[in-house]
């Protein structure tokens, strides 16, 4: 099966009508590209609360609900899918959710993710919890016979949402990301937190630009999945948006605090590496060994040469 993916980045912003605007614009651009779909930052409609803004207070909803609206008729109109980060409101007090709609190329909604893991601790006044409510779901869909996966940002933290998307069958992972508009003084911050004197050894000088690429490769290659990762080009971004093969090998990336579009086509027949293919499978369900097992008194006995 194959799927041509745009995984878009602009310098998402408070602006909702300036985040529309580049949101289709880049869905021209993917779908000029010869696009199926077009993929998002983290709340690249909305902007996001703590970042872009400093909470949701005074939230402008009915500017969100009719440029929404607008785009899943742009949707239409082009004839491309579209995962949209953004922010679902809930009813009462209840805070929103952190989302991605997936929106099809008849510009219907056919589904939602919510962030699962919104970081902060455990009062839920810090970090993401100060303004969004997680969710439970793994959002699974299909594209061109494909079957995809979604997730936002802190997620990647957790192995555990990976394998169970392997488990339904996923193929490739939509991951939108916020991991930009950060100030020179935040900047500098993190910097001195990952140590002046080990930065030499990484690739990236903060937590975001070492860990999150790092981990995307290793994702794709032990769960043999494909991923979009798109970011925030917001200066400063701590990494620009790129695509991670099946078999862990970064295939495109765009340039750091510059809006783009990277165009990526995905083949899932194609042969390549995969290390785990034989045992993943056994792993997963709770087997813990490749092969046969022997029943032999020096394999027990471990207190012996």
């Amino acid at each position: 099966m194959r799927m041509t993916i745009a995984t878009c980045q602009f310098p998402v912003s408070a602006d909702i009508k300036k985040n529309q605007k580049y949101i289709m614009k880049q869905m021209r651009q993917a779908k000029e590209n010869g696009a199926d779909v077009a993929h998002f930052p983290e709340a690249a409609l909305s902007g996001y609360a703590g970042t872009d803004m400093p909470s949701l207070e005074e939230f402008d909803w009915v500017m969100l609900k009719n440029c929404t609206v607008e785009i899943l008729d742009y949707a239409r109109e082009l004839r491309i899918w579209v995962v949209l980060g953004t922010t679902h409101p809930l009813s009462g007090n209840h805070k929103p959710h952190n989302s991605l709609y997936i929106i099809n190329a008849e510009g219907k909604l056919v589904d939602r993710y919510d962030k699962m893991f919104c970081a902060g601790d455990e009062t839920e006044q810090t970090g993401d919890l100060a303004h969004y409510t997680a969710g439970d779901y793994f959002c699974t869909y299909e594209i061109n016979g494909i079957k995809c996966g979604t997730q936002i940002c802190h997620d990647y933290r957790y192995p555990e949402l990976y394998r169970v998307y392997k488990k339904k069958g996923v193929q490739v992972m939509f991951h939108s990301y916020h991991a930009a508009n950060i100030g020179p003084e935040r900047l500098e911050a993190i910097k001195s937190a990952v140590g002046i004197e080990n930065l030499t050894y990484n690739h990236g000088v903060t937590y975001p630009e070492i860990t999150m690429p790092a981990t995307m490769t290793s994702y794709a290659a032990n769960n043999f999945i494909w991923i979009s990762a798109s970011n925030s080009s917001a200066k400063e971004s701590c990494w620009p948006a790129f695509f991670v093969r099946a078999d862990g090998v970064t295939i495109g990336r765009l340039r750091r605090n510059v809006a783009g579009v990277l165009i990526t086509e995905v083949d899932t027949a194609g042969d390549f590496y995969d290390s785990t293919v034989a045992w993943r499978d056994r792993s997963i369900n709770g087997v813990y060994h490749s092969g046969s097992l022997v029943n032999d008194t020096k394999s027990f006995d471990r207190k012996s040469f």
